[in-house]
């Protein structure tokens, strides 16, 4: 799949490539149980009356079942039957015991084959209708930040670590408020559709509170507040659940070079600057969106330069604890550095294809990526 070239969300699946189209894809699925239909009735016509080839046919209608439609199947079972029938005739074994248990077979094949496509179709219709479903959650869930956010050009990637996998815990958000920009990514702990309820619930508190609150601290504080809230209505007897968040949130002024940074037990932030990467570490780290009862204070934002041409990348641990062959974690870093010198959208398409390119294409794990760079004062149309 490609990377969209401005704005850039795609949601890449496991970093598979794109299935080829419906057409072309078809034709070698169809000729397959003819193959196997011709090459059964050629041996048949050139081996001994005494031998029975018949019995082969059967695999045409049992292949056609696991890939092709009701109609070719059955289409395909008739055409075996027949064959089945006319081979007998062929070799004046018909009407014996052997021809009845012969033909008798392949009918009883053939119907449970047609049967299976059936099931098969019907649950694929319904995966179909689960999947629509799970697309429209990951377009209100994670919706494509705006290519530019007053002088902040923004970019976002999203890969899934399973092929099926359509929406998970990972979540990012990047807003234009009052107080300048403000930016969220986050992973929530867990899988499954807990995780997603979750993730909607945050997301939704920091688009709502990111408006609002006139600190980037408060805003963490109201997400803390809602994450006690759901945590106490579900269990209220539970003082510190293992259901934690963790996240940076982002406040880039528009007049100031700066960029102040809430650490919530989330990987590090990495700044791009005069061609070097620099891993910033927080001053006084906060808990986990959900922990916060543990210290009872608001955190404390971080401040950090931010000037025009520094970019600033936004990372869930799906980009740094990605694995080869070897056990070796993804240098994040080291592939920033590398394509530092591209402009933001070959930084964000060389990162990704560096993932997939050492996780071989298989990721144990959801892996979300903003990136964001400080544009001139007086940047050039888009």
């Amino acid at each position: 799949m490609r990377l969209l070239p401005r704005g850039g969300h795609r949601r890449d699946v496991g970093g598979a490539a794109t299935p080829a189209a419906h057409g072309v894809s078809r034709i070698p699925r169809v000729l397959f149980p003819l193959l196997i239909i011709l090459v059964a009735v050629i041996i048949d016509i050139s081996a001994p009356s005494s031998t029975q080839v018949a019995p082969l046919l059967v695999a045409a209608p049992v292949v056609a079942a696991a890939t092709l439609s009701v109609r070719v199947t059955a289409a395909i079972s008739v055409t075996v039957v027949g064959l089945t029938v006319w081979m007998n005739v062929y070799h004046g074994v018909w009407g014996d015991l052997s021809s009845d248990m012969t033909l008798a077979s392949a009918a009883a094949v053939c119907l449970a084959s047609i049967v299976a496509a059936v099931i098969r179709q019907r649950r694929e219709s319904e995966l179909k209708q689960i999947r629509s479903v799970a697309e429209a959650a990951q377009r209100a869930l994670l919706r494509p930040p705006p290519p530019r956010i007053d002088r902040l050009a923004v970019r976002s990637v999203y890969l899934a670590a399973e092929a099926e996998a359509q929406i998970g815990g990972d979540m990012y958000e990047a807003l234009q408020t009052p107080y300048g920009a403000r930016v969220l990514i986050g992973d929530v702990r867990g899988k499954g559709l807990p995780a997603v309820g979750v993730s909607a619930v945050l997301t939704g508190c920091f688009r709502e509170a990111a408006y609002r609150e006139p600190t980037i601290g408060e805003v963490a504080g109201r997400m803390e507040e809602t994450a006690r809230r759901e945590i106490d209505r579900d269990d209220p007897a539970e003082a510190f659940s293992e259901r934690f968040t963790t996240a940076l949130l982002v406040e880039i002024p528009p007049d100031e070079p700066v960029a102040r940074i809430v650490h919530l037990g989330h990987p590090e932030p990495l700044l791009i600057g005069d061609g070097a990467v620099t891993s910033h570490m927080p001053d006084r780290p906060g808990v986990p969106i959900g922990l916060g009862g543990l210290v009872g204070t608001l955190p404390v934002p971080q401040t950090i330069g931010f000037r025009p041409g520094d970019r600033l990348l936004l990372y869930t641990d799906g980009f740094v604890e990605a694995r080869d062959g070897h056990g070796d974690y993804f240098p994040l870093a080291l592939s920033a550095a590398r394509h530092a010198g591209s402009d933001l959208d070959g930084l964000v398409a060389g990162l990704r294809a560096d993932l997939l390119r050492h996780a071989g294409r298989q990721l144990a794990d959801d892996a979300a990526l903003l990136a964001i760079e400080r544009l001139p004062d007086t940047p050039p149309p888009l």
